[in-house]
């Protein structure tokens, strides 16, 4: 395998992994979309090849209809949906799809390409593999969120979301890191500081952050309690606990929204706090510095987006905007973690 590779770095690399970063993006964006539209269940069939055509004809459109008529949602949600109103949740979920089938594609035929001409970087070879299977694996996961809707359930699991949203935010991240590592070549010097375990600290958090961000959307918990810093004039959820400790932790509105706002506050002090730190340190690069000060001011400016997205109830615009500035300060942390072990 080592002869099809040269090199320590190549920024043509960099720059087509950032690309597909960047579709990974538009795919967060648009799979947001899809989930504030309620259009994520509108295809019932899960078809990786054949699912890339649309229907037709009129028939076909009343087949996919009389499909989407059969499920739970339909029947207690959109029992008076007609036909044109069907085609409209139909498309934001067949875009979402064929977004997701074009970014295989822009990953794995330059990933050929790069590997024949062996400007793929030996260290980073097996790497891109990993990442490859990551995407592939996004969409068996996305079908077995879909599914869960299906039968029973009016909408997707939470926890299924919550996994489906969480691949997409590691394969971002890696990415990012990835491309910056592709683009800089190996390490000459690492920095044997705190800020590596710092940096990262921050970016789990993130993270983990995230995720119950997640838990909320997949609860419909931002359609609840929607005054702040109190919930609905009181210092707790009346409804926190559910029947089970999962119940509560996955699937109770107020546990889920509550957890959320927490970990906000955990964050914006633990975020801002490394930022002035990093500013001020004397020990990290100029870049690493403003790295730092900007994912604290990204963390900031997420708290107030999110706050006011909880206070209007969710609308499409601030709900989109929300999970777009999550991905944006996700990577941020990233290249923030990934700068500061670089001398």
């Amino acid at each position: 395998m080592t002869s099809f590779l040269r090199s320590d770095r190549s920024r043509a690399v960099a720059i087509w992994l950032l690309t597909v970063a960047v579709l990974v993006l538009g795919m967060v964006v648009l799979g947001g979309t899809t989930r504030l539209t309620g259009s994520g269940l509108s295809i019932t069939q899960w078809k990786p090849i054949t699912g890339a055509l649309p229907p037709l004809s009129l028939a076909d459109w009343q087949a996919e209809f009389a499909r989407y008529q059969a499920i739970p949602q339909f029947r207690f949600v959109n029992p008076t949906m007609t036909l044109d109103q069907f085609r409209f949740i139909y498309w934001w979920e067949w875009s979402h799809r064929l977004l997701g089938r074009l970014l295989g594609v822009a990953f794995l035929l330059p990933f050929l390409w790069f590997a024949i001409r062996r400007e793929i970087p030996r260290r980073l070879f097996w790497r891109l593999g990993g990442l490859f299977v990551l995407g592939g694996l996004q969409g068996l996961v996305g079908w077995w969120m879909v599914a869960s809707g299906l039968v029973t359930r009016v909408y997707v699991a939470p926890e299924r979301l919550m996994i489906h949203l969480g691949l997409a935010f590691a394969l971002l991240a890696a990415l990012v890191w990835t491309a910056m590592d592709a683009w800089a070549g190996w390490a000459r010097q690492t920095l044997p500081s705190p800020w590596g375990g710092r940096a990262l600290g921050l970016l789990s958090l993130i993270y983990f952050q995230i995720m119950l961000g997640a838990l909320v959307a997949g609860n419909q918990a931002g359609l609840v309690y929607n005054d702040w810093p109190m919930f609905a004039g009181h210092l707790l959820p009346n409804d926190y606990a559910g029947p089970s400790l999962w119940a509560t932790l996955a699937h109770s509105q107020g546990a889920v929204q509550l957890h959320h706002r927490l970990v906000a506050y955990l964050l914006l002090i633990v975020a801002v706090g490394l930022g002035v730190g990093a500013w001020r340190s004397t020990y990290l690069a100029a870049q690493a510095k403003a790295l730092g000060a900007i994912v604290a001011l990204a963390v900031v400016l997420q708290a107030l987006l999110g706050i006011a997205t909880l206070m209007a109830r969710v609308p499409i615009g601030l709900g989109v905007a929300h999970q777009l500035m999550a991905a944006l300060t996700l990577c941020l942390a990233t290249a923030f973690a990934w700068r500061v072990r670089r001398v």
